[in-house]
């Protein structure tokens, strides 16, 4: 009996493993985010039991410990199950947490690793988040804790030396805090100029990008799911020459 904790990728179902295809079609139950695509649930097998544990922003539903529950029932009753999490299972998927409480109950857990959002929605956009001459790095963090207010016992991120690294910063669930993202990092001395793309729907047919400068970040909503890439790379679209060509004449016109 092994539970395995799968990654679907960004989005499109064209993007899934070979491996994490092959578990999905043999799998006895399917414990799913609520982000999955319909057409990647529809791999199941007929026989599988699909278990709908999504989380929603706000929503107390599906609280971690209840999700770690499924799966060690699950786990103890059937030879297969696939804890199918969005993009990869270890990257703020909480499936280390999810392992860990499997692990501690003697279930035997594997990992197929997933294409993470935080580096596909840039690539889907013409967006390669480290480019020689523009960005030699990148970070990826999560905008679940409110940048302008941190709880009271809860590690903080340094946005400041986040704003001053020089490198991509690409921000995952960030969208319900878009505004106080970008005030935070102008704040730490980021400038306000500095380019920003966000990726709604990325890898899918409704895929849309908008490309606007950290000042303006938040000021309007910004749509869910979406993945915010800041920093000079923001500005580039190499699947489109004459994108390309007016990054660089702006960056020339500046310098």
């Amino acid at each position: 009996m092994t539970v395995h904790l799968v990654g679907a990728g960004p989005g499109d179902p064209d993007l899934l493993t070979m491996r994490a295809i092959s578990l999905l079609a043999r799998a006895d139950v399917i414990v799913h985010d609520r982000l999955v695509d319909a057409r990647i649930l529809a791999s199941a097998a007929p026989w599988a039991e699909l278990i709908d544990v999504g989380k929603t922003p706000g929503s107390p539903r599906n609280s971690q410990s209840y999700i770690n529950g499924v799966l060690i029932d699950r786990g103890r009753r059937f030879d297969t199950v696939v804890r199918l999490k969005g993009g990869d299972p270890f990257v703020f998927g909480r499936g280390g947490e999810e392992a860990e409480a499997l692990r501690a109950v003697g279930i035997d857990v594997t990992v197929v690793p997933g294409i993470s959002s935080g580096i596909a929605a840039p690539a889907a956009a013409g967006i390669p988040v480290t480019m020689r001459g523009v960005s030699s790095g990148v970070t990826i963090v999560t905008a679940h804790q409110d940048p302008a207010s941190v709880a009271e016992g809860e590690a903080a991120l340094d946005w400041d030396a986040l704003a001053r690294a020089g490198t991509t910063l690409v921000v995952l669930m960030g969208a319900a805090r878009a505004r106080s993202l970008g005030q935070r990092l102008i704040a730490g001395g980021m400038e306000p100029g500095t380019p920003v793309a966000i990726i709604t729907s990325a890898t899918c047919t409704d895929e849309y990008v908008e490309r606007l400068t950290l000042a303006e970040l938040g000021v309007k909503p910004v749509s869910n799911p979406s993945t915010i890439v800041i920093g000079a790379v923001a500005a580039r679209n190499v699947l489109n020459e004459m994108s390309n060509l007016v990054a660089i004449n702006a960056e020339g016109a500046t310098s």
